[in-house]
């Protein structure tokens, strides 16, 4: 059984937390059968570190992208992303996306617009997109539809199954973090048994979100294990059956 994380911050983890490097966080997600990562980056500052970790470790894979959030640091153009897009080692665009909730929707043209950009690299690349969307929705899937976006995934899904099915029906894929083990996430626990298995990938978004039973401690990608755990128990099937379906969704995917 192989687990794969599609979608984590391997720059950003406490690595105190898990044996205080690198090769022994990897090792200790090894004991839990996660055994290939995609460290997501989120500003082109420290694309730089994100890329070494994916060329130092053939296990680890990255992307490149400015998150929504981000307001300060460059701002990179469709050529500046297909340019550091240019390595086998980057198999995504982003991360990428809208919020609403950290920056206001009348004041976010500008993120809008960098959104655009994004998807406009993703298809001229080849290499799908990795997308954050919080509190944007509707405006989130209309510039998906408006600039034909047709691969990638909607990454750390919390939405509801309307918003789910709007982004299946444009091709892409869904991601559930550790977000499904928590009490209060009942709808998204629905929408989990709703999409089809081949279209569903697990992450942590390490270091943040935490899944139960570990919930307020440091996170690590070893522990997309329980989200794994998590979908099997909601979906009535195995932890091995979920497994080898994200692990085979994810090469499908991103082409490996």
């Amino acid at each position: 059984m192989k687990i794969i994380d599609s979608h984590c911050h391997l720059d950003r983890v406490d690595l105190s937390a898990f044996g205080g490097s690198i090769e022994s966080m990897l090792a200790h997600a090894k004991e839990l059968s996660v055994e290939e990562f995609l460290c997501v980056c989120i500003d082109l500052e420290h694309f730089d570190e994100v890329l070494s970790l994916a060329k130092k470790h053939t296990q680890i894979y990255a992307s490149v992208g400015v998150h929504p959030c981000e307001t300060e640091g460059k701002d990179p153009s469709v050529e500046e992303l297909l340019s550091l897009a240019d390595d086998c080692k980057i198999i995504a665009i982003g991360e990428t996306g809208l919020d609403y909730f950290h920056i206001e929707k009348d004041s976010a043209d500008w993120q809008r617009e960098r959104f655009r950009r994004h998807i406009r690299a993703s298809n001229q690349s080849g290499k799908p997109l990795i997308i954050h969307t919080r509190n944007a929705r509707s405006d989130t899937i209309a510039i998906m539809q408006d600039e034909k976006a047709h691969a990638g995934v909607m990454h750390c899904f919390s939405e509801d199954w309307d918003t789910a099915k709007a982004a299946l029906d444009l091709g892409f894929y869904i991601s559930f973090s550790g977000i499904i083990t928590f009490k209060s996430a009942d709808e998204l626990r629905e929408v989990a048994k709703k999409v089809p298995l081949e279209r569903i990938l697990v992450e942590t978004d390490a270091p943040y979100l935490t899944p139960v039973p570990y919930r307020g401690k440091p996170n690590s990608p070893a522990y997309t294990y329980y989200t794994v755990e998590k979908i099997a128990q909601i979906r009535g099937v195995s932890i091995e059956e979920i497994a080898n379906a994200t692990t085979q969704n994810f090469q499908k995917l991103f082409m490996l």
